[in-house]
């Protein structure tokens, strides 16, 4: 413990306060010295975040106090000061939501984010981070998204996909709807759910905020809108009429009347005071899944799975314009601010600007790689933003077509999109269940992560403990140089997703499978391709050697198990016994036995020489994903997507203990090489360090995706882990 931290846990509750209020203190008075000194201080912001009377949001407060104008009086003796602040600001807002729910994670998160900047406070600020004694995951590298770039906040809480957003006339607040079946009310600010809206009995798939911004429409898979107060979060009126999925709303401008669009092929015009279905829309051939008004309250335009907008007067609810051009569905429409363009996005993976009067195709944008989902233009007109399943959004120039900038961050396709009122920032809704601010202004992102363009699925360590190879689904294996983290090699030759790694035991070759059904054997330093091995009906998704490095195991999706000759690539046996996918193998210490995982949620024991079923594990309610054995052999772990992982007697198939803590799906577990420890990465983007004999969570690191594998180096400490973002995490083990 520091002096800081020795003295600071002595005092009294009162003298605690009047610490940890000290910079508003400083500013007030005009003492920027000792305000900085403050504000760099790592154990004083440790103190402020883990005290029960301030917090995370209280410390960042804090740093808003650089705008003072006494403190600023000779802003040119102090910008860089200024800006370091600014820096440290940032940091702690990214990961504000992160530290809302486990504090124990500061250290972690600002090396995270800040090892690489050569600011002399900083470094200093991380050295003493660095010197706490609890136990902790210690990242050896700037692995997460550093501040200064586009990335502001992120707002958590949902638990299913976020499927739309809009923000409230006064620009103060924002509400997203959910997969969860509920909406939530946001403070743009502080990311603080303020309220959530229960009600809906399926998805939420859209919402509208009345013009006077105190009521709220809900568009739901249910078949239903909703009319809700605001402030109390009432659930006044349901309207009732559509006969299938509701996916899109809109309000008149006067506030008077709604527009629903429907999997039922339908637009339907509501009254909102009384709830009465004024009209319907009939016209288009599938569902309906965009709807937006002109600002005269004169005329609606649709988008349909039908490949069309349509141009509708509201009035009569003929059918005036229809718009052809797209070759997959439409999933968004949007107006320019001058009413004349509309702008539609689609499945194709293109949006398209339109002339309104005349229905002709303006323009084309092309360069996102999956579904656009969402488009919304900037209060001048000039911009657009996109959003896509391929995880990204994008900036483009409305005049030219070009690609301005592409906004990384998010883990899983992007739903929607709104922009603040001064359109400076904009808020994205994904189906990774958050929403993310980001600074539409800010420079370009000045730190680009190398690694894999995809997930990161499989990790292993050479022998020697120097070096990594990593597969992923990008159809690429790559080798890593642990000690820096440098990106030595990339090795090419599946047609598909990578998603089985190991080493020979010389570590000379390096065996990999692959959804291309296919492992391979190719020399770890030239990749040259040496051996394919064929027989698997579907993908392969792990492969384990047996003791002596001749032969290997293979899992797949095909169900089964095969032993394989290494040297002559003859397949010597299949294991059959499970009805479905098989995700993970390895073999007991003893060289004798196998252990399987299955998306048939068991475990199974198999007797390698005759490939008999000894012994399978019930007790996971879902698939099981990863196995592990203890040293001795005597113990298996497995990790499963019911957010589990259990402890079993190998010899009995007693559930021995199970691990409670991580919040979704486990894909991977690594032990330490004493065996009393053990790693676990999960799709709720979190490793966790675990206590084998007691159970008990001893550490946490979270990232921005979810991890998809692990593995510990050979020094016991080292712990390398891949994620579906394609980045690979180095971290340390500390304290433990």
């Amino acid at each position: 413990m520091s002096s800081f931290a020795e003295k600071f846990a002595q005092l009294s509750l009162s003298d605690q306060r009047t610490i940890l209020i000290d910079p508003r203190v400083k500013a007030k008075i005009g003492k920027w010295k000792p305000f900085y000194k403050r504000l760099t201080d790592f154990n004083f912001i440790d103190a402020k975040i883990n005290h029960s009377d301030f917090g995370v949001q209280s410390i960042i407060e804090d740093y808003d106090l650089i705008n003072d104008f006494e403190l600023l009086n000779k802003p040119e003796d102090n910008a860089e000061q200024v800006e370091t602040l600014k820096l440290i600001q940032q940091a702690l807002r990214l990961s504000a939501h992160i530290l809302k729910k486990d504090k124990m994670q500061l250290a972690g998160q600002l090396c995270g984010r800040m090892q690489h900047f050569e600011v002399r406070e900083i470094e200093a600020m991380l050295k003493v981070a660095k010197q706490q004694v609890l136990p902790w995951l210690r990242p050896l590298t700037s692995n997460l998204i550093s501040p200064g770039g586009s990335l502001l906040l992120t707002l958590t809480g949902h638990s299913n996909s976020v499927t739309a957003v809009v923000l409230t006339p006064d620009g103060k607040q924002v509400i997203s709807a959910s997969g969860d079946k509920t909406l939530k009310l946001w403070n743009l600010e502080t990311g603080e759910d303020e309220r959530t809206f229960y009600g809906h009995s399926d998805w939420v798939y859209a919402v509208a905020v009345t013009p006077d911004g105190k009521q709220v429409i809900s568009a739901s898979g249910d078949k239903t809108l909703k009319l809700w107060n605001l402030e109390t979060g009432e659930d006044e009126r349901t309207f009732h009429g559509h006969s299938d999925k509701v996916y899109a709303v809109a309000v008149t401008p006067d506030g008077k009347q709604v527009i629903s669009a429907s999997n039922d092929t339908t637009l339907k015009l509501w009254n909102l005071e009384t709830g009465e279905d004024e009209r319907t829309f009939h016209g288009h051939s599938d569902r309906v899944y965009a709807v937006a008004v002109t600002p005269d309250g004169k005329q609606v335009i649709s988008g349909s799975y039908d490949k069309t907008l349509k141009l509708w007067n509201l009035e009569t609810g003929k059918c005036e314009r229809t718009f052809k051009g797209h070759n997959d569905r439409v999933t968004a429409v949007a107006l320019t601010p001058d009413s004349k363009q509309v702008i539609s996005a689609s499945n194709d993976t293109t949006f398209k600007l339109w002339n309104l009067e005349t229905g002709k195709c303006e323009r084309t944008f092309k360069g996102h790689s999956l579904w656009v989902k969402a488009v919304a233009l900037t209060p001048d007109g000039k911009q657009v933003i996109s959003d896509s399943w391929d995880n990204t959004l994008k900036l483009w120039n409305l005049k030219t077509g070009e690609d301005e900038r592409t906004f990384h961050g998010h883990s899983d396709g992007v739903n929607a999109v709104a922009l603040t009122l001064d359109g400076k920032q904009v808020i994205s809704a994904s189906s990774d269940s958050t929403l993310k601010l980001w600074n539409l202004k800010t420079r370009e992102d000045e730190r680009t992560f190398h690694g894999h363009s995809a997930w990161v699925i499989a990790i292993a360590l050479t022998p020697d403990g120097k070096q990594v190879i990593s597969a992923s689904s990008d159809s690429t294996l790559k080798l890593w140089n642990l000690q820096t983290g440098e990106d030595k090699h990339t090795f090419y030759g599946h047609s598909d997703r990578v998603t089985a790694v190991a080493l020979t035991l010389d570590g000379k070759q390096v065996i990999s499978g692959s959804w291309d059904n296919t492992l391979k054997l190719s020399n770890l330093k030239t990749g040259e391709d040496k051996r394919t091995f064929h027989g698997h009906s579907d993908g392969v998704n792990a492969v384990a050697l047996t003791l002596d490095g001749k032969q290997m195991i293979s899992a797949s999706n095909d169900n089964t198990l095969k032993l394989w000759n290494l040297q002559t690539g003859k397949n010597k046996r299949t294991f059959h016994g499970h009805s479905s996918s098989v995700f993970a193998v390895a073999l007991t210490p003893d060289g004798k036995q196998v252990i399987s995982a299955s998306n048939d949620n068991t475990l199974k024991l198999w007797n390698l020489q005759t490939g008999k079923n000894k012994r399978t594990f019930h007790g996971h309610s879902d698939r099981v994903t990863a196995v592990a054995l203890t040293p001795d052999g005597k113990q298996v772990i497995s990790g499963s997507w019911d957010n589990t992982l259990k402890l079993w007697n190998l010899q009995t198939g007693e559930d021995e203990r199970t691990f409670h803590g991580h919040s979704d799906g486990v894909n991977a577990v690594a032990l330490t090489l004493d065996g009393k420890q053990m790693i676990s990465a999960s799709n709720d983007s979190t490793l966790k360090l675990w206590n084998l004999e007691t159970g008990e969570e001893i550490a946490t690191f979270t990232g921005e995706a979810p991890f998809e594998c692990c593995a510990v180096a050979e020094d016991g400490v080292t712990i390398v882990a891949g994620e579906s973002s394609g980045r690979v995490h180095f971290l340390r083990l500390e304290n433990v």
